[in-house]
């Protein structure tokens, strides 16, 4: 992909969701719960490393930990030939109890409460301060690591991505902007010294037939 010149281009981060999981089908909730990708989920993953490898020259890649962030990253690997960095701080959000429960039982043992502050949490869950934390963590560990004319891949959750959003731009936490990722949706963001510029924002069309 091209990229305007300028003394101030400092890299390309493409933000990348997992391809459909087993948690997709069984119509649980998954979160910290770590299941696989289907066999749909796979050729999802197949066709976004191939489309990556066509439109982008990659440096690095980066993924979260949980098995369907972590195959759908392989396949990027397997097709630009880079290792794959695995980061715990790029896992999607820590929904303690709930993880795994059916919609209907989660709703019934651990009912949602509402206006909880950004700062606490129940049933074993993280809070959303403590998301947007690691969020912030793992861009600058990102940040850090490459340089000038990098073109970072960051193979992660739908969840995580939003808050990947909220510090890249600055939203407060907690705020009511959401941001949506398809199966294997791209998100490519191109960090400059004094700005950012959103590229691309759930960009899927390569899965769109599958």
């Amino acid at each position: 992909m091209t990229r305007e010149a300028g003394k101030d281009t400092q890299m390309l981060i493409l933000a990348i969701r997992h391809g459909e999981s087993e948690a997709d089908i069984l119509n649980v909730h998954e979160g910290r719960a770590d299941f696989a990708l289907t066999e749909r989920g796979h050729r999802q993953a197949e066709a976004m490393a191939a489309y990556v490898a066509e439109h982008f020259q990659l440096t690095k890649i980066y993924a979260s930990t949980l098995k369907r962030a972590a195959q759908t990253a392989g396949h990027l690997s397997e097709r630009t030939g880079l290792p794959v960095t695995f980061d715990p701080n790029l896992m999607e959000f820590n929904n303690g109890l709930l993880a795994g429960l059916s919609r209907e039982e989660a709703d019934r043992r651990y009912p949602e409460i509402k206006d909880l502050p950004v700062d606490q949490a129940v049933y074993g869950m993280e809070s959303r301060v403590e998301f947007r934390r690691r969020a912030e963590k793992a861009l600058e560990r990102i940040c850090s690591e490459n340089g000038p004319e990098a073109a970072v891949a960051v193979v992660t959750h739908g969840g995580t991505i939003i808050q990947l959003y909220g510090a890249l731009l600055g939203l407060p936490v907690g705020g009511n902007v959401v941001f949506s990722s398809a199966d294997t949706g791209i998100h490519v963001w191109e960090l400059a010294r004094e700005r950012v510029c959103i590229r691309k924002a759930n960009f899927a069309e390569h899965a769109a037939s599958l």
